[in-house]
């Protein structure tokens, strides 16, 4: 199912762009933003040693992050310019390891609102070239009217 959303905000994608890139943790993963859409973004990371469980897997908790980021900046990017955005909730249904050298995590709009948002998210390993579902997650977002997304606001 796709749908398309018209966003409040021309400059979402610039918006979201410089949220990322003052986001220590995800430069700290070495993630990376790859799409970025009305209600739709991609995020990816590389796997390093750095980033795994005790089996070599990525571990949980960089699924978890990159899927609870994918779905924040989803819901960012259908808000007006003076708002930003908090994840209140989200469930990670973990579906298979997370063996390979990427992680690539979509976040989905699936229904927005004045308050909140629900957004879905699939987190795809790839092992030599193929891609295997290992992840997916759905959240619910709440709208900050007149709050920065910067910490000095």
């Amino acid at each position: 199912m796709t749908t398309t959303f018209t966003p409040a905000n021309p400059d979402f994608a610039a918006r979201i762009q410089r949220s990322f890139a003052r986001q220590g943790f995800m430069g700290f993963l070495g993630a990376e933003l790859t799409r970025v859409e009305p209600g739709l973004v991609e995020i990816q990371v590389a796997f390093r040693p750095e980033l795994t469980q005790q089996h070599g897997f990525f571990h949980a908790g960089v699924v978890g992050t990159l899927a609870d980021n994918c779905g924040g900046y989803a819901a960012f990017s259908l808000l007006p310019a003076d708002a930003s955005v908090l994840t209140v909730e989200y469930k990670l249904n973990l579906l298979a390891p997370a063996a390979g050298e990427r992680l690539v995590s979509t976040g989905r709009v699936v229904k927005p609102g004045k308050s909140l948002t629900i957004c879905r998210c699939e987190v795809e390993v790839v092992k030599d070239g193929t891609a295997k579902l290992c992840a997916a997650s759905q959240m619910t977002l709440m709208s900050l009217p007149g709050k920065s997304d910067r910490p000095q606001d």
